[in-house]
């Protein structure tokens, strides 16, 4: 049995490890609000945090073909590059300009993630997905969570200067740099560089312990083959066996007509784009109202620990998921109404009660149940789609969260908009998940009362029938004794 998946999939995981270790991220604000930077509450949460939105939106569809087309190996090495700019920048820049352009490349690291976690499937077999996905992205939280966790213990016990813990962060990204280079070139990619006997694709993703959560065929409501290659093929050159981009762009979008005339995939799509630009929102501005309520200069901040305990209850809650049998395709919308109220009512009160404790718990719940229902959606979208599929529906949810996203930003939180204080601007996330919940709570209410018809109308269909049969009939007899036996 070959054993070549091992050597990419180490190095990969050294890279998404140290590449995920960073102890300032926790302490980024009041970093840039403190001594070192002296920046306004204004410049930082109005002129320079926006910028990362709008210039992830720019590169993420291009970066999306670029990471095909260049078989993702050199599209990882910018990654880490980008990285290595960003902390080096912030180690020694100043200014506000200076802080823009650093949001920029730091955008730039973030829209090359895809890079990270469609990498492996190109050079491992898909006997091995499920396996190396797990690995990957449970090594990033890993390294996230004790980054913030060194953070934290370097800032409280040893009162280390925010300064400091950038540069170990730069020191990290620098370790990571190394790992890509290593990595073995692939020779395949889902789009432009297909051979052509390629093993027939499991699905994008399955949870451990026999598909608890996913239900591939209960959903009727999806009528086409999405996980079937048939018809949506690249043509190969007669010389290298790649599609050319017009070729790409047509099969990409056969593929998103298909995929997007499913309801159920629309549904958990729509809750996707939906909730990940909300969450992106309060993560990017968490750290702000924190300051607000207690501010770095002046107390002890406890960022650290908290974002290494929603980070492990995260992935915990995300594990423990798979493991919880729910018909999905009947309560789905109504799952997702009830915990985006939770999510909306942890917002509200992050900005209403405005004591920092409550402001930590509620973000860790807030962040939990994100992560829950990240899970469920990934698996549902998955459950019926091939690998390209997959990777196109991530990027297009993404994409249109990053739409959302960008408008919310320029008109709630750009100095070229509304320019809100930092919590008017977490009443509006709040109303914002509400909506999301009103939403799906009518979708959900909507479909439970379809089904309900359905399976009514069902019922008295098979009770007619039984009724005519038996008037019908010299000898009516039971069911079971009419040649149907019970087996």
């Amino acid at each position: 049995m070959s054993e070549s998946w091992r050597y990419p999939t180490v190095l990969l995981c050294i890279y998404g490890f140290f590449c995920s270790l960073r102890p300032s991220e926790p302490f980024l604000t009041a970093f840039l609000m403190g001594p070192d930077k002296n920046l306004t509450e204004t410049e930082v949460v109005n002129e320079i945090y926006p910028l990362w939105t709008y210039s992830y939106l720019i590169l993420l569809f291009p970066v999306f073909l670029a990471t095909d087309y260049l078989c993702y190996k050199p599209v990882l090495i910018l990654q880490a590059t980008s990285f290595i700019v960003t902390y080096a920048m912030l180690v020694k820049a100043q200014g506000v300009l200076a802080m823009q352009l650093l949001e920029f490349f730091f955008g730039v690291a973030t829209a090359t993630e895809i890079a990270y976690y469609s990498y492996i499937y190109s050079v491992v077999e898909p006997a091995h997905y499920q396996r190396v996905t797990g690995f990957c992205r449970s090594v990033t939280l890993l390294g996230s969570a004790v980054g913030s966790f060194t953070g934290q213990l370097l800032v409280s016990v040893a009162q280390v200067p925010f300064l400091y813990l950038t540069i170990i962060t730069l020191a990290s990204s620098c370790l990571a740099f190394l790992a890509p280079w290593f990595l073995p070139m692939p020779s395949r990619s889902l789009f432009f560089h297909q051979k052509d006997s390629v093993p027939k694709e499991r699905t994008a993703e399955e949870p451990v312990g026999g598909r608890e959560l996913i239900e591939k065929s209960e959903d009727s409501e999806c009528k086409v083959p999405l996980n079937a290659d048939e018809g949506t093929v690249v043509r190969k050159e007669k010389h290298g066996g790649s599609g050319g981009l017009i070729q790409v762009l047509k099969i990409l979008w056969a593929d998103f007509v298909e995929c997007y005339s499913c309801r159920a995939l629309l549904a958990w799509s729509v809750w996707w784009a939906l909730s990940t630009c909300g969450y992106f929102q309060v993560i990017n501005y968490a750290q702000a109202l924190w300051e607000k309520i207690l501010p770095s200069k002046e107390f002890v901040i406890y960022n650290g620990y908290v974002e290494t305990v929603s980070t492990l209850l995260g992935a915990l809650a995300a594990f423990g998921v798979g493991f919880v049998k729910v018909s999905w395709a009947v309560w789905g919308e109504l799952a997702l109404c009830v915990f985006s109220v939770v999510i909306a009512v942890a917002v509200y009160l992050m900005d209403t009660v405005r004591n920092i404790w409550v402001c930590y718990t509620s973000y860790v719940i807030f962040r939990a149940t994100y992560m829950l229902l990240i899970t469920i959606a990934t698996y549902q979208i998955a459950a019926n789609l091939n690998m390209r599929r997959y990777a196109l529906v991530f990027g297009v949810n993404t994409f249109i969260a990053l739409v959302l996203q960008t408008l919310l930003t320029v008109i709630v939180v750009d100095s070229a908009g509304l320019a809100l204080d930092i919590f008017p601007q977490f009443l509006i996330y709040g109303s914002y998940f509400a909506a999301i919940a009103v939403i799906f709570l009518v979708a959900g209410i909507y479909k439970v009362a379809t089904r309900s018809r359905s399976n009514g109308a069902e019922v008295q269909t098979e009770s007619g029938g039984t009724e005519t049969d038996s008037a019908g009939g010299e000898h009516p007899l039971p069911k079971e004794s009419n040649g149907i036996s019970k087996a």
